[in-house]
């Protein structure tokens, strides 16, 4: 069984924790329309970096 050899005060532990908060996803902001959609994905209207790359059926 793990023993520690000393105490680790208060604010030791919270340093080590320090990185421990989640953080959202990235949401990016589509030139040409002005949607919004997570990094590196297609918006929903099928543009990437202002390049419409997916033709929908109804388009």
């Amino acid at each position: 069984m793990a023993v520690q050899k000393t105490k680790v005060s208060p604010s030791r532990r919270n340093m080590r924790r320090s990185h421990d908060a989640l953080t959202g996803p990235s949401i990016a902001i589509e030139p040409s329309t002005g949607e919004t959609h997570l990094r590196h994905h297609i918006s929903p209207n099928g543009f990437y970096r202002g390049k419409k790359v997916i033709q929908k059926s109804d388009d």
